[in-house]
């Protein structure tokens, strides 16, 4: 036998050896041997491994302390999405969850005589850690990511290999070929307090707590970092699993253990929501002891079966739910209030308190909202505060110890010019509208009135530009705004469409190839959906389903810039106070300017008509309602239309004309000619219907059939992952159609397009008998709709 044959031998009988004490210490808490002996293991390896550097592998307990600095994190789009879980706070919520969930699996009620059928849970503690995916094929580990936003994570592959209880290869056997896990990966109280004691020892800042330190650790560039830091991992989970796993929650957790995966030491089942309340309350009981920390329960129904039946909602699934602890307060010293500025202006109220421990975390800043807010808290510089934390709740200050405020507590002052450039600040007004007249008093916001020359705003508005859902510039984040604000290189959103290549690559953290992607995805975005480029002007009041109705409707942006507040309110969900910021935006020189300098640069995609459902959608009756003459109700407007048939015949009425129309009263007559007597009222009644006439939404305009769009009133589902498109490409491209597209399956879903990876949507679809289209089938269906 060659020396190379014992070495190999020997490696892989230490290999193994290693694997099972790692096993025993963090899986099973049953460690073998002492440490001491783990380490003399441990450094013959490394030893032999120094000797055969050809000999190493992958899946060597040496490969952990990580290799070289990665530049940046790529990006992993989740098969199947990381979803958040719904909250309980009250016991209540508890048992309202508990309650959706029977009816939802069709269970016996209680009556007089009973407590109706009991459903099985699986509680486990919710760790305050990072919710990270594992993916491993044919037992070997090959990919982590975080959660990110459900949809698409950072990959920390990396890093995950350095985390000593995650296993590099899966133990046993009987795994499926693909195997996705999903866990927390968090720092144990223990370990966190150990690292700030060396972070201040070496001069450091010490890390606010466990979470942020595991967050922190997890996205270092440097693999050499993470491994240093004391992380652990659990595992809560599954994602994709390509072959059979066992039919109960808690059966699949406790298969990830023989095979290596850490799970909670906490996991227990419980019969019905009143075992459950009783798990809470122990657990909370002894949550002070625990080695970690955690912020409440996690309770999920056990049976694989059932939830697919019970399937998804929105962003989070319908059969599990995270009851959280009750938040807890502590008292501190305000030492100072502090003034931030927020995207549209708003000067915000920070207060910056003593550092204290709330619920875990150290909390040394809170917000304040607003001034009406400081007013009511009665708060003042140097007063004992209140302070209260939720889960991941900003710190808020719920109130003072007015018995302690010392002689000289200074009152709170808004500035009266912009802390970041120096513009006035003015309060905002509040302008409530009702029959024929306008009452204004003041807002509870002070705005900064630098707009896009105050950097602050500027900053804000950018980041709000270049997001996933507005203009979707990958590489844009935060800082690097920040840096070209700083640097004067962009003073307005249309500036980062002449950004040069010099200009880019001496930004800190760039080089060529990072340089060459931002303006490759810059360039990406000279493209964008009218909806899109409506949200990421960043309009107040108007989020991404009001862009893309006001996209739908109108059809063009030209229409949208010109369309008066009244017009807008013939949209669905658009109330006179959001058209009229929609209105001012748009009629404002300063916006108007930098929307030309945009579109020298972009080229709105799905421009065209006004929307076949609003052609001829306005009556003459709605338009006297909106225009809110006093006296006139519904049915006295319905009897003029009748009478008069025209807006201008029912503008030139004299007296006598209106006292023939049939039940409308003399108060009512003198109103209406009142309110046409002023010229004003008679030119915005004139000009709404001439807009109205322009758009095609006039009562005499030629009517257009709606129902003309070939997926109108129907539902669609997307799940897994689409090649030739995004999801959220693919959801628009299905909307454009007239379909809406749905987050969860049920017996009224039309169809579901599945990709890779689709999970339970599709075996809930499978299971109701939905059509369902795999990609090739929904392009070719795509095509053929279009035309």
């Amino acid at each position: 036998m060659t020396d190379a044959q014992t070495a190999a031998e020997r490696l892989a009988a230490l290999r193994s050896e290693i694997d099972a004490h790692n096993y025993r210490y963090y899986v099973l808490d049953e460690p073998t041997v002492p440490d001491a002996e783990y380490d003399r293991l441990f450094r013959e390896l490394q030893a032999l491994e120094a000797e055969h550097p050809e000999l190493v592998t992958p899946e060597s307990p040496t490969q952990r302390v990580g290799g070289e600095a990665l530049a940046a994190f790529g990006q992993v789009r989740h098969e199947i999405p990381m979803l958040s879980l719904g909250n309980a706070f009250e016991e209540q919520d508890l048992l309202d969850f508990d309650r959706r969930v029977r009816e939802g699996l069709d269970l016996p009620a209680g009556d007089l005589f009973g407590g109706g059928a009991e459903v099985d849970y699986s509680c486990e503690p919710k760790l305050d850690g990072l919710a990270v995916s594992l993916l491993y094929e044919n037992g070997v580990l090959v990919r982590g990511a975080t959660r990110g936003d459900g949809s698409v994570g950072e990959d920390i592959s990396a890093n995950v290999r350095t985390v000593r209880n995650i296993p590099l290869k899966l133990h046993g056997e009987g795994w499926p070929a693909v195997l996705e896990v999903r866990g927390e990966i968090y720092m144990p109280k223990a370990g966190f307090e150990a690292l700030n004691a060396r972070q201040l020892e070496s001069g450091g800042k010490p890390f606010a707590n466990p979470r942020n330190a595991a967050a922190g650790s997890l996205r270092q560039l440097d693999p050499k970092i993470t491994a240093s830091r004391p992380l652990e991992f659990c595992t809560y989970g599954v994602g994709r699993c390509d072959g059979e796993l066992p039919g109960t929650h808690i059966e699949i957790l406790h298969a990830f253990k023989r095979w290596g995966l850490p799970i909670s030491r906490e996991l227990k089942r419980a019969k019905g929501v009143a075992e459950c309340r009783a798990y809470y309350d122990d657990i909370g009981a002894r949550r002070d002891g625990l080695a970690y920390e955690i912020d409440g329960v996690v309770f999920k129904v056990n049976a694989i079966a059932q939830q697919r039946e019970l399937g998804f909602r929105a962003r989070e699934p319908r059969w599990a739910i995270a009851h959280k602890f009750p938040a807890r307060e502590e008292l501190t010293e305000l030492l100072d209030v502090e003034f931030q500025v927020g995207r549209t202006g708003a000067i915000t109220p920070v207060a910056r308190l003593k550092p204290v421990q709330v619920a875990g975390v150290t909390v040394s800043n809170a917000t304040l909202h607003n001034m009406d807010e400081v007013a009511r808290l009665g708060v003042m510089i140097g007063d004992t505060v209140i302070v209260r934390r939720a889960g991941d709740v900003i710190p808020q200050i719920l109130g003072i110890i007015a018995e302690r405020r010392p002689a000289d507590a200074r009152a709170v002052h808004v500035p009266e010019q912009c802390p970041v450039c120096g513009s006035a600040v003015e309060r905002t007004q509040l302008i409530k509208r009702g029959k024929g007249r306008e009452s204004v008093s003041e807002g509870a916001v002070y705005r900064c009135i630098g707009r896009l020359s105050c950097r602050a705003q500027l900053k804000q508005a950018i980041i709000h530009f270049v997001s996933r859902r507005a203009m979707d510039i990958d590489g844009l984040g935060d800082k690097i705004v920040e840096q070209l604000v700083d640097r004067g290189l962009v003073n307005s959103p249309a500036d980062l469409y002449t950004l040069a290549y010099e200009q880019i690559i001496v930004l800190d953290g760039f080089a060529d190839l990072s340089t060459r992607n931002l303006l490759a995805a810059i360039e990406h975005s000279r493209t964008p959906t009218l909806a899109r480029f409506i949200y990421a002007l960043g309009i107040p009041d108007v989020g991404e389903e009001t862009a893309k109705l006001l996209a739908r409707a109108l059809g063009s942006l030209a229409r949208i810039q010109v369309a008066l507040p009244e017009v807008l309110t013939w949209l669905p969900d658009v109330g006179l106070e959001v058209a009229h910021e929609i209105s001012h935006f748009f009629l404002d020189e300063h916006n108007r300017q930098v929307i030309a300098r945009l579109l020298e640069h972009v080229q709105l995609q799905g421009e065209g008509e006004l929307h076949a459902e609003f052609a001829a959608c306005a009556t003459l009756p709605e338009l006297l309602g909106k225009l809110n003459i006093p006296h006139i109700a519904v049915t006295g407007a319905q009897k003029l239309a009748d009478r008069f048939g025209s807006l201008e015949a029912i503008i030139t009425a004299d007296w006598l004309d209106l006292r023939q129309v049939e039940r409308l009263t003399e108060k009512a007559a003198r109103s209406l000619r009142e309110f046409f007597d002023q010229p004003g009222n008679v030119e915005r009644a004139r000009a709404i219907e001439a807009q109205l006439r322009a758009f095609g939404m006039h009562w005499e305009s030629e009517r257009q059939q709606a129902a003309g769009l070939p997926l109108a009133g129907q539902t669609w589902v997307l799940t897994g992952t689409l090649e030739s498109m995004s999801r959220e490409q693919g959801k628009e491209r299905l909307e454009g159609l007239g379909a809406k597209v749905a987050g969860s399956v049920s017996a009224k879903t039309t169809a579901v397009v599945a990709g890779p990876g689709a999970g339970s949507k599709l075996a809930k679809a499978t299971e109701l008998g939905v059509k369902v289209l795999d990609e090739e089938a929904f392009l070719a269906a795509l095509a053929q709709l279009n035309g």
